[in-house]
């Protein structure tokens, strides 16, 4: 196999191309720095306590840090990307399933990404939103195309900018509420419940949790790998969301973007959201570009492009559908990355053969059975969306992985046929 452009699309990242702790934190921090998350905690800050809402976010990503520095720590190890490792728990053809549906769902989110830089640049300049989702489209895209150093240097840029003027903005959103004390008693006008919460805070961010092996793969140690995700997720997404539901708190208005434009701060939020959102789409450009390069065995770089321009002329849709897109990610997503780990614990943990000298099944169908499985329970069962699907998920995997298959069709040994 070759790589594509020092992405390594179709191979492991060899260690003489792995990066450092301190890069590796800005990549994935720039990765949960983004103003979807926002919107969703100021969901959040409109239907919970402010109590209610901590406990959520807290519950929320403990359970996205625990699954994705188990798969930082996979990727770490083996130095492979999430479409890459797919291929040992669903069969090289069966992966299709999980690259199409991840390079999907990023997709999308860059499209909804595109629209909430384009609003409020329409809202103070006048200019027509056709010209300017056209235009952040293609800047957001060029950039995506340079892969992982570009993601690198403008997550350097991003994230303390965005950090120093959320930060402003929940300090006057607290102000205006009548201090700490004030905020500690806010009691919603329509209440939402615990479950959707925890499902709106874990599927806001499971599909780019999901996605994690796609840019930790790159770091030296597996222990620097699962420390940069772990606080990544801790740290960057409980802060985006902290930004988003004081303002909603205050305002009543979970937009973001329309918070800040009240609290006066339209040329900075134009500015930093801009650069903020604009991060965050070029890992979703990178990572759908990884999965249907995985797919199609077109460089990297070109699918890029056409991803780009997808999400470009669909982003109105995709803002505009929002919250159905958040409930599908809740189900669909989780199982993927659930039996990419419990397979790797189960089978792989303990064999070192390279990924070049392996050969797969076309279809290992104990994986997508068991992902049909997380899905359903994902739908149908009460409870948590995203955690009835991930453990319903690993449960089919395991009995039916050891049950329902043939040893020698049950192990991947190097050199043999899965």
């Amino acid at each position: 196999m070759k790589t594509t452009h020092g992405d390594f699309a179709l191979t492991a990242v060899p260690q003489s191309e792995r990066q450092g702790f301190w890069k590796m934190l800005m990549v994935m921090m720039g990765l949960t720095f983004f103003s979807a998350s926002m919107w969703s905690g100021g969901t959040l800050g409109a239907g919970l306590t402010f109590v209610q809402f901590m406990a959520v976010v807290l519950a929320g990503n403990l359970i996205l840090g625990a699954y994705t520095g188990g798969l930082a720590y996979v990727s770490a190890k083996t130095g492979l990307s999430t479409h890459l490792l797919s291929r040992y728990a669903f069969g090289e053809k069966g992966s299709y399933l999980a690259s199409l549906l991840l390079g999907g769902t990023q997709v999308g989110w860059f499209g909804v990404g595109v629209v909430m830089f384009a609003l409020p640049v329409q809202k103070v300049t006048g200019i027509d939103m056709v010209w300017l989702i056209a235009g952040s489209g293609i800047l957001m895209t060029a950039t995506a195309f340079f892969g992982m150093k570009a993601l690198m240097l403008l997550s350097f840029i991003a994230v303390p900018m965005i950090t120093i003027l959320g930060s402003f903005s929940v300090f006057k959103a607290t102000e205006s509420m009548g201090g700490f004390e004030q905020l500690l008693q806010h009691n919603p006008s329509e209440s939402l419940g615990l479950a959707a919460a925890l499902t709106i805070c874990i599927g806001s961010f499971i599909s780019a949790g999901t996605l994690t092996p796609d840019f930790t793969r790159f770091s030296k140690t597996k222990k620097s790998a699962v420390t940069s995700t772990v606080i990544a997720f801790f740290v960057g997404n409980s802060l985006m969301f902290l930004f988003g539901a004081i303002g909603a708190m205050a305002t009543g208005n979970a937009d973001i973007s329309e918070v800040m434009f009240t609290q006066g701060l339209i040329i900075p939020a134009i500015l930093v959201l801009g650069l903020n959102i604009w991060t965050t789409n070029d890992n979703a450009l990178y990572a759908s570009g990884l999965g249907f390069s995985s797919i199609t065995k077109i460089s990297k770089n070109k699918v890029v492009i056409f991803n780009g321009v997808l999400g470009t002329l669909t982003a109105m849709w995709l803002y505009n559908n929002f919250v159905g897109w958040l409930t599908m990610l809740g189900s669909a997503i989780p199982p993927i990355g659930a039996i990419i780990l419990i397979d790797y614990y189960l089978n792989r943990r303990e064999r070192t053969a390279a990924f070049e000298q392996q050969s797969f099944k076309k279809v290992r169908w104990t994986g997508i059975i068991a992902w049909a499985a997380g899905v359903a329970a994902a739908q149908w069962v009460p409870g948590i969306a995203p955690v009835n699907a991930v453990i319903a998920s690993v449960l089919i995997y395991t009995l039916t992985s050891k049950f329902a298959e043939q040893p020698a069709q049950n192990k991947i040994e190097e050199g043999e046929v899965a």
